[in-house]
């Protein structure tokens, strides 16, 4: 198992229900592949740095787990579907060793 971290950005016209029903979606689909979700973080409404589909703002959620690849895959092809969300990326976390 790896560490993950995913940072979303959900369109800001739609209703705090749907950013927690993102939210439920990461968290389902890593805990069913046998992952954890040791944080989120809901960072709010924030400016964008430019503008994507005519909007400014967005709702940016940080999601911290571990998980194997698999899940990661199917976690990106979910999101890569949902109309909610205007943009995201995983990076995995690099553990520096001294």
């Amino acid at each position: 198992m790896r560490e993950y971290e995913i940072l979303v950005i959900v369109d800001p016209d739609v209703e705090d229900a749907a950013v927690d029903g993102v939210v439920e979606r990461i968290t389902k689909i890593v805990t069913d592949a046998g992952g954890q979700v040791a944080n989120v973080d809901k960072w709010g409404r924030r400016k964008l740095a430019y503008e994507i589909d005519h909007k400014t703002e967005g709702v940016y959620v940080l999601v911290t787990f571990t998980s194997d690849t698999p899940a990661v895959n199917e976690l990106e092809r979910v999101l890569l579907l949902a109309d909610e969300v205007t943009r995201f990326k995983v990076v995995r976390k690099v553990v520096q060793t001294a």
